[in-house]
């Protein structure tokens, strides 16, 4: 029997190599952006057109590369960062494997211009799918310029499971801002397609997290500080008011390198222990410094995951820091139980020498006659009327009229709490009429006019957007006019907002557009216009059922049983619950 194991060619090693490190454009943002943050850059700049599909560009003023290491940085396994086993525990930099050039170069057409500080000229490489093409000198600026080209050309396949532009593009401002956020003594500056998006400049911690998410945010920070010699704690908390339900301003840092961990989420979110409703994640900027041979790295391709050496000590430190830090700014009860020496006599269990008397307690009068239970306080009559109630409780279940009769019959009333009960077919169900009426309106969707009413604010209202909801803003913004919205974005990214839909409150215009911007995180825009509909929807049906008339509801429970009294919405809420009266019987 012949021979089958054999090696792989050199390009379809590399292709498959490639997969673990480039799995999308923001891959090649990410080691880009690194590897200029390696070279000692203090400016760097990122190009993208076609949300990277077709060129991602890095030019940065760093220590650049000469003719040879331009031509070596290449080759798998080539690197600057490390030199021995030993090196790979004490990491100090962002890059050290030695495989992203090497895997970008085989799925793109890559073009490097690089020169020295003291070198007369640079060098210009080319790479195309992995294959080596030229090698020229070149008159270039200091520093590197890659430039990546037609991502996936050579693998279609890979290219093909590409998102749209949006969902990509998106994907890359979060690469941007996890370097950008970690390296505020370097200005970042992106470009979208010759549009400006970012422009970063020097400055502190407090000072590029406001430039990155808006200056609505700086309010609401607190300082996080702890220094206990072998490991430093610091960063940002925001108080529970800038807590969200989705994932997005949530950041730790350790030794300037970004990473995810549910363990130190975990200790940020019992810190907030009573102060978040449920379901909501409090926002967090927080940075490690410690040893790097406390810490290992080298876990996976994409270098977001971190092992410490003593984990359980940073999640008491980040608990019980932020905890403290909570209660300094007055956001939770503080643990600091030091009382002004001032107050302390009123504290003290016995007087201070400098007190001529004890304070006097105040005197407590008590009726030692007084008896509730007392037979004579109550009248023959009012004991007859006692006893006829007792009687009428005994006979039948008790019927309580919190409305007026009109309200009632023998099928259909309200609750107090909003809901109504429904007899049907031997059984009773709790309705809730909105999710019922979301239901009926979506199964005649085709009937809804095409342009939503809208009316005009007496006064606009402003809505500062930072750089992210700036760009979410654009891509929706063809379709805020069929829903009643007329908005015009102008200077300093300011949003002013002249009509809203007629379903909505001036008081909700706000929240209701942080909502659109929050959990669209990541979605197409035909998923903006469905969301825009459903929650036109249910703005109108909430606005309906401020108020109803019982002839209303019971047109509303046809219609609805017409349709089969189907239980849930289309995201699956519950229009209807039964109520098992039976099992009440049982609890008299």
């Amino acid at each position: 029997m012949s021979d089958i194991i054999q090696l792989l060619p050199d390009h379809v090693a590399n292709q498959i190599a490639a997969g673990e490190v480039v799995q999308r454009p923001a891959s090649i943002v990410k080691e880009l952006l690194e590897n200029a943050v390696d070279a000692g850059a203090d400016k760097i700049q990122l190009i993208v057109r076609d949300a990277g599909k077709n060129l991602i560009q890095v030019v940065d003023n760093g220590i650049g590369m000469s003719e040879t290491d331009a031509r070596l940085a290449f080759e798998r396994h080539a690197t600057s960062k490390i030199r021995s086993t030993e090196d790979i525990f004490k990491i100090a930099t962002k890059g050290f494997r030695g495989e992203a050039l090497a895997s970008i170069a085989a799925v793109a057409q890559v073009e490097l211009k690089t020169k020295q500080k003291e070198t007369p000229v640079g060098t210009n490489i080319y790479i195309e799918g992995g294959q080596f093409q030229f090698q020229d000198p070149i008159q270039t600026v200091e520093g590197s310029n890659f430039s990546i080209k037609n991502l996936f050309y050579n693998v279609p396949a890979r290219r093909k499971f590409l998102k749209n532009d949006n969902v990509e593009f998106r994907h890359i401002i979060d690469e941007f801002q996890r370097v950008a956020l970690a390296h505020e003594t370097i200005e970042f500056e992106l470009f979208h397609n010759d549009e400006p998006i970012f422009k970063l400049r020097k400055g502190g911690q407090m000072q590029r997290i406001v430039d990155v998410f808006g200056r609505k945010l700086q309010p609401l920070l607190i300082p996080i500080k702890e220094d206990l010699g072998w490991v430093d704690l610091h960063g940002y908390v925001a108080k529970p008011e800038g807590a969200k339900k989705v994932r997005g301003e949530q950041f730790f840092f350790v030794n300037g390198r970004y990473f995810k961990s549910a363990y130190l989420s975990k200790a940020v979110q019992e810190a907030f222990e009573g102060l978040l409703l449920p379901g909501y994640i409090p926002s967090f900027f927080l940075y490690l410094q410690l040893d790097p041979e406390k810490i290992d790295v080298n876990i996976h391709p994409q270098k977001t995951e971190v092992k410490f050496e003593d984990e359980a000590l940073i999640f008491a430190l980040m608990r019980s820091t932020i905890k403290r830090s909570l209660g300094i700014y007055n956001v939770a009860p503080s643990l600091d139980f030091e009382r002004d020496p001032k107050m302390e006599a009123f504290f003290s269990p016995t007087p201070s020498k400098g007190n001529a008397s004890s304070p006097i307690p105040s005197a407590i009068n008590v009726d030692r006659d007084f008896n509730p239970f007392s037979v004579e306080k109550t009248t023959v009559e009012e004991r007859i009327n006692l006893a006829e109630l007792y009687q009428a409780t005994e006979a039948a279940p008790s019927k309580i009229n919190l409305f007026e009769d009109d309200d009632l019959d023998e099928d259909l009333f309200r609750l107090p709490n909003g809901y109504w009960l429904l007899n049907k077919d031997g059984q009773t169900y709790m309705l809730d009429l909105g999710r019922m009426h979301r239901v009926l309106m979506s199964s005649h969707q085709e009937n809804l006019p095409t342009k939503k009413a809208g009316q005009s604010l007496l006064f606009s209202l402003e809505y500062h957007l930072n750089e992210i909801e700036k760009n979410k803003y654009k891509s929706i913004k063809k379709y805020l006019p069929d829903f009643g919205f007329e908005m015009t974005l102008a200077q300093d990214n300011v949003l002013r907002i002249e009509t809203v839909p007629e379903a909505l409150k001036e008081s909700q215009v706000i929240k209701f557009l942080e909502k659109i911007f929050e959990v669209l995180e990541y979605r197409t825009e035909e998923d903006f216009y469905k969301y825009f509909e459903y929650q036109w929807i249910k703005l109108k049906t909430k606005s309906k059922f401020d108020f109803i008339y019982k002839t209303e509801v019971e047109q509303l429970v046809k219609d609805f049983i017409d349709l089969g009294f189907p239980q849930y919405t289309v995201n699956g809420k519950k229009c209807w619950l039964e109520v098992p009266f039976d099992d009440f019987k049982n609890k008299f």
